[in-house]
Formats: structure tokens, C-alpha cells, sequence
């Protein structure tokens, strides 16, 4: 908002500027020849807000600081915002949970990339770009466990394994290795994490950016047992919305043009190999 339009304001409503600022801008401040980004839709004028977890984990932001734009997440966040026509100065972070961010009600940022999962469910909710990254599955044990030494899918048959209810993990244990015994299925994947660590399941199915994070960071002497091949429905990621943002359209216009352009795919092999080294392929 413009000095002259400030005082403007203040002399005909006789309002303090820091009410006006509590207010922000209405739409047809910003000089007729541009439109604002308050009236494209964005959270804050000029500025592009972008939120990741409250702790965000390697490979997808390095070392917890998105704004250095290292890391998967961080990067394709710096891609989507060049495409939105904003310089890296103008994009500014916020941090959110996981749960609090895909809850129905308004947001504190102008998208989200966190992981999600693009569900029907979370649609009712939120909205979604298009994808940019598509999951496979894997298999997290414990060490000393059941599971290891397990080489093939037949050999994950007997065992006792977990996911969270409803999950594209849970329809791979059923489509992709039809176990004999009778997977358990929980509320949450720290709910399944917790079961695991406690012994009531001897395997955990996980996407396999999610269980490359768990061996990695907070399931302690634990493995990946191999990567199992693709079954049921694809877990893709989308960037999260405020349900029918006015941001969504043009979010996914800049998703499909990144994917067109090779773009997301040398984003993932420059940062995700890391996921599947070493990982052995399920058959």
C-alpha cells in the first residue's frame, strides 16, 4: 500500500495506519497497470509463503533450512516459485505439522510441500498442484528381527507386517505381497512405527522416502529389507492448498510445466538416488 493511499485513508476514516496494517490492502490499491499479488490470492503482498514440516528432514530439505534451497523439497519449492514469477528474496517460510496443515480451515502459507500423499479423502479438506513425485514402497525392520535376512517377497509372506490404515502401503502388502498372516493396520505411520519398536509387528511398509527417513533418523537399529515392486494405487505427492484456493490452477500450471520441461526429474536424481542405494529390489 502506498504513503499517499495510507494518509488518504487515514483522513477520510481517521483509523490508525497500524489498524490499516492488521487490514492489509484492498483489492485496486496496487497502480492499475500490474495487479497485486494480495489480488492474485497470495497470502502477502509481493511474497510467496511456503511451509514444510516443523522439522524438515534430509533429503528433501538439508539440514532443516528450506531457505537454503538444498534438498529435494526445498528445491522443487524455488523451481514452482520462479514459475509463479517470484525471486528467491520474496519467498518466505513458515512452519507447519503434518496434521494441523491438511485440517480443514484457513492457512498460513500459500502452498505446503511436505510428502503428502494425494488421497480423495484429504481432498474434501485441501487442495492438491498435480504431482511432482511419485513413491514406491519398502520394507523397514529391525535388526535381529524376523525379518532379517529375507531376500524375495516370498519370504515376507509369514511374517507379521504393519501399515498405516487406508495408505498406498497398506494396498501393496495386500496386491504386492498377498501375506499369509494378517497384516496389522494402524491410525498412523507413527502408530505403526511404535508397534514395531515394541515387537508387535516384524516388518513396517512404508513409501520409500519415508522409511529411508526412519532407518535414517528415528528408528534406531533398524534396515531397509528391499524396495517392493508397484501395486494398487500410486503414491503421489502434491503440493498442499487451502481447499479452492485461487492459487491452485496456476500452482499446478507451474507442477505440469516442471515435469514437462525434465525439470523434476533431475531434481529427483540429483537428490533422491540416496533413497534406493544399496536398497535391494523385491521380486
Amino acid at each position: 500500500m502506498s504513503r499517499r493511499i495510507r494518509l488518504v485513508r487515514i483522513a477520510a476514516a481517521g483509523i490508525a495506519v497500524a489498524a490499516l496494517a492488521l487490514t492489509g490492502c484492498a483489492s485496486g490499491s496496487a497502480p492499475a497497470s500490474s495487479e497485486s499479488a494480495a489480488d492474485a490470492g497470495y497470502l502477502t503482498p509481493g511474497k510467496l509463503t511456503i511451509a514444510t514440516g516443523e522439522t524438515a528432514y534430509e533429503p528433501y530439505v538439508i539440514e532443516d533450512d528450506p531457505a537454503s534451497g538444498e534438498g529435494f523439497e526445498a528445491a522443487v519449492a524455488y523451481a514452482v516459485a520462479e514459475e509463479l514469477g517470484f525471486a528467491p528474496e520474496d519467498v518466505e517460510w513458515v512452519r507447519t505439522s503434518f496434521e494441523s496443515a491438511i485440517a480443514p480451515g484457513p492457512k498460513s502459507f500459500d502452498f505446503n510441500i511436505q510428502q503428502y500423499t494425494i488421497t480423495d479423502e484429504r481432498k474434501q479438506a485441501v487442495d492438491f498442484s498435480s504431482p511432482y513425485y511419485e513413491a514406491s514402497q519398502s520394507v523397514v525392520a529391525l535388526k535381529g528381527g524376523a525379518a532379517e535376512g529375507v531376500t524375495d517377497i516370498a519370504g515376507l509372506k509369514s511374517l507379521v507386517l504393519g501399515a498405516m490404515s487406508g495408505s498406498t502401503s497398506a494396498t501393496t502388502i495386500e496386491q504386492a505381497i498377498a501375506p499369509t498372516t494378517t497384516p496389522q493396520l494402524y491410525s498412523s505411520n507413527e502408530d505403526a512405527v511404535a508397534a514395531l519398536k515394541a515387537g508387535q509387528i516384524d516388518a513396517l511398509v512404508l513409501d520409500t522416502p519415508t522409511a529411508y527417513t526412519a532407518v535414517n533418523f528415528y528408528i534406531d537399529d533398524s534396515f531397509t529389507v528391499g524396495e517392493l515392486p508397484a501395486a494398487g494405487v500410486p503414491d503421489q505427492w502434491g503440493l498442499l492448498l487451502a481447499k479452492d484456493s485461487p492459487l491452485t490452477a496456476d500452482v499446478t500450471a507451474a507442477v505440469d510445466t516442471l515435469r514437462e520441461n525434465g525439470t523434476l526429474d533431475a531434481l529427483e536424481e540429483k537428490w533422491l538416488a540416496v533413497l534406493s542405494e544399496g536398497v535391494p529390489q523385491l521380486q
